[in-house]
């Protein structure tokens, strides 16, 4: 399913832009996602803002290109499209929403080359430490908050197990591996068992294809396995829309993607049609809320209201736009760019609720204000939201360390 602007909303956009982009834009954002095969909901975000400040090569501000699907053996394209972007000497902003491997070392030239470029990562692939060297601001899902919420959630649902898929390659990232090492904590606290099951890698050579199968094929032993009341969560994207198919057919509880959106697996996992419903989150909520009790969900599957990668593409643009023209603060890091920041994402999530905090290193104890942690409410599909974004999260989670992956 393609999410795309409505005709009423391209004819809207036309409009003003017509107004808009008469005179050549003063500087540009280049912004690069994955394909509609890796990431459409980050691509999504780029095609709003688009329609919004206009294309480059039409008068307008926003540069779009996307990396390879096969990015982890292919950083090296990676960085030249990056390296790229800053050949136009009118780009004053760079976002890379997911910030794959390789970004960092992109940034790392780019800032070798051009000191006056503003260089924004969403959802980060590497270490905090590492994206942070180079780039200005990473913005990235609230894994330590996430880590405690989402078992919190998945008790709050009924879930009396909780089922962690992932592999050892995004185990072995310090945000996704850290998150793990907290959701097995908080299980223990709220009274949850926790297993950890091992899943493809849709990088691997098996393929998104061979990578889904077997989701879908194991699906029913792991239900057999674990019992109707267990909680079912994954780390990658792929992996979540037949995930969602087998959780509706055949029982379980699933409270928000890694990434969460009601397009994340939902469309292609129960039929949905959101053609008419285009850039309507609202809309497109009630849809899926209403396939998902069809289907005998209710109350056991969640998500987040509007989209995490589509948002950050937007928000990140926004904040980028915002800095080049002095309407948000050159003190990066400091309070006031924090609340900047959850401003530019609220702007594109009328109705829902963000959080964020600056990142800390368990081990060391840092601070590291280059580093966002984001989280919205999760809503319950049939039920409603469940609060969580309001949940004050122990002190205690803060200063887990991150474990091995299992064998």
């Amino acid at each position: 399913m393609k999410l795309k602007l409505s005709a009423a909303i391209m004819l809207v956009v036309a409009l003003f832009a017509g107004a808009a982009f008469a005179d050549a834009a003063k500087f540009h954002i280049g912004v690069m996602t994955g394909t509609v095969s890796q990431s459409e909901d980050d691509l999504r975000g780029a095609e709003l803002m688009i329609a919004k400040y206009g294309d480059a090569k039409d008068g307008g501000m926003i540069v779009h290109i996307t990396y390879p699907d096969n990015f982890p053996s292919e950083q090296e394209t990676t960085i030249s499209q990056i390296l790229g972007l800053a050949d136009d000497p009118l780009m004053k902003v760079i976002v890379v929403n997911q910030a794959v491997p390789g970004t960092a070392e992109a940034f790392r030239r780019v800032r070798e080359r051009r000191n006056d470029i503003l260089l924004l990562a969403g959802e980060p692939h590497e270490d905090p430490g590492v994206i942070t060297e180079a780039a200005d601001i990473a913005t990235h899902t609230d894994h330590i908050g996430r880590g405690y919420t989402i078992p919190l959630g998945a008790q709050k649902m009924g879930a009396k197990t909780f089922v962690h898929i992932s592999f050892p390659r995004h185990m072995s990232y310090e945000t996704l591996g850290l998150r793990r090492a907290i959701m097995e904590e908080a299980c223990k606290d709220l009274g949850i068992k926790f297993v950890f099951e091992t899943a493809p890698d849709p990088t691997s050579d098996v393929g998104m294809a061979g990578a889904q199968q077997y989701i879908l094929e194991n699906m029913p032993a792991w239900i057999e396995k674990y019992g109707k009341d267990a909680a079912f969560f994954c780390t990658n994207d792929g992996h979540t829309e037949p995930l969602l198919r087998q959780v509706a057919a055949l029982g379980g509880y699933f409270v928000e993607a890694d990434l969460p959106s009601p397009l994340m697996g939902y469309p292609g996992a129960l039929g949905i049609d959101l053609s008419k419903e285009q850039g309507d989150w609202p809309a497109i909520l009630r849809k899926v809320e209403e396939a998902v009790i069809k289907a005998g969900g209710g109350g056991r599957m969640g998500t987040w209201a509007y989209s995490w990668g589509y948002t950050t593409t937007a928000a990140l643009v926004e904040y980028g736009k915002r800095y080049v023209e002095g309407t948000f603060t050159n003190k990066l890091g400091s309070a006031q760019a924090l609340r900047e920041m959850q401003e530019a994402y609220d702007e594109f999530c009328p109705g829902a609720h963000w959080g964020g905090s600056y990142f800390t290193d368990a081990v060391t104890g840092v601070k590291n204000t280059k580093f966002i942690l984001l989280r919205q409410d999760t809503y319950v599909l049939g039920k409603g939201y469940l609060g969580l974004a309001e949940v004050e999260i122990p002190e205690k989670y803060f200063s887990i360390r991150m474990t091995p992956p299992e064998k």
